[in-house]
């Protein structure tokens, strides 16, 4: 058994001899502390939901929408984006994507009902077996990362790259949730390994062809998100549908992909997981913890941008904490975008409860307003310049 470096208390110390460098004490995260208008009552409480709505991203059922649907209305009300699946996973029938065509029109209306159409579109494009455009809805075949990584090429790294990103720019999606820069150091893993979503065990070959996919989505005007830290690679399960715990099987090396990578300006945000490693916080999952997002990914990694979250209804977070308190938490820790992709489980008013939420969260005191507008700040480096 490792020996367990408890970060979140035991301090600078701890963090400098996990991750190899020494950690600052300015990285200890600020008490959340209300401002003046979220006490006295004159908080302007419409404004405030428009800027928690900005920091969401949520999933929706339907390949065409209307004026008067749901999603519709939560965007035209400050929705800040959506994010799209070829199949719903409670139904099992398609969802979004059924063509180039219709998705590219699906796309245009959502943007249209956006003030200033600066919707945030996302999706999971990482190629081979998780691509939301592929085959079976009229796009073109892609290779896994573990079959670009085994090949290490970077002229066939930039090919497939802009392969991938073509597809997204032909129907107007502006972020992806990709590269995956977990290292494939368990094979046999349900989430990463089995699934060929790494490039490789070698942090080498990680950063190398994932810069190739970053400057292809960048020349294209595509956003990334470099997943799933700190790191997954080693993970038996999978947290969209049970609790991961990667404590005994972690090893440091997994965050030298996301070091090196936010060292040479190469990210645009980081999504952050939803396992439990005790190595890093004793209680908390990676997404909720402010020794993993405010720690170790801001301070000692430096990174100063857009924090993402994996799904916020995956059973790894819905089994141990109730959506209200998750909100809570993985705000708290540094989180600045909340995904909700409704495949879990489906809620229209997912959107509604949570922004209730975060009002009620800035007028007990435990957010503040600046923290919310921080986040505001970062999401808005995604958005589509209007």
């Amino acid at each position: 058994m490792p020996r367990r470096l408890l970060l979140a208390g035991a301090g600078s110390a701890a963090v400098a001899a996990l991750t190899g460098c020494q950690a600052s004490q300015s990285t200890t995260p600020p008490t959340p502390r209300p401002t003046g208008r979220a006490t006295t009552g004159n908080l302007d409480e419409a404004a405030l939901r428009r800027k928690i709505a900005s920091l969401l991203v949520v999933g929706f059922r339907g390949d065409s929408v209307g004026r008067n649907d749901w999603i519709v209305r939560a965007i035209r009300n400050g929705l800040g984006g959506v994010i799209l699946f070829d199949r719903d996973l409670l139904t099992d029938t398609g969802r979004n994507i059924r063509s180039p065509q219709q998705v590219t029109t699906l796309i245009r209306d959502l943007k249209n009902a956006a003030p200033g159409r600066r919707l945030i579109v996302s999706i999971d494009q990482e190629g081979g077996r998780t691509a939301r455009l592929n085959p079976n809805n009229g796009f073109p075949a892609t290779r896994s990362e573990a079959e670009i990584g085994a090949e290490n090429s970077p002229a066939a790294t930039r090919d497939w790259a802009r392969g991938l990103v073509a597809s997204l720019t032909r129907i107007g999606v502006n972020l992806n949730y990709a590269p995956v820069v977990d290292l494939n150091v368990n094979p046999d893993s349900r989430a990463i390994g089995r699934l060929d979503r790494s490039f490789s065990a070698n942090p080498d070959v990680v950063v190398s062809n994932a810069t190739e996919e970053i400057h292809a989505h960048r020349a294209a005007g595509v956003k990334t998100s470099l997943k799933h830290f700190p790191g997954i690679g080693s993970a038996t399960g999978n947290t969209d549908f049970e609790v991961v715990d990667v404590s005994s099987t972690w090893k440091p090396v997994e965050l030298e992909p996301f070091r090196r990578l936010i060292r040479a300006g190469a990210a645009d945000s980081v999504l952050v997981a939803h396992v439990l490693n005790k190595q890093l916080d004793p209680k908390l999952p990676a997404s909720l913890s402010p020794a993993v997002v405010t720690k170790l990914l801001r301070g000692d990694l430096g990174w100063q941008g857009p924090v993402v979250s994996d799904d916020m209804q995956a059973a790894a977070i819905t089994r141990r904490h109730g959506t209200a308190d998750a909100v809570r938490l993985a705000l708290q820790a540094g989180v600045d975008l909340l995904v909700f992709a409704n495949q879990q489980a489906f809620d229209p008013g997912i959107v509604d409860k949570t922004l209730d939420t975060v009002v009620d969260l800035v007028r007990r005191g435990q957010l503040s307003t600046e923290r919310i507008d921080q986040s505001v700040a970062r999401v808005d480096t995604l958005r589509p310049k209007g």
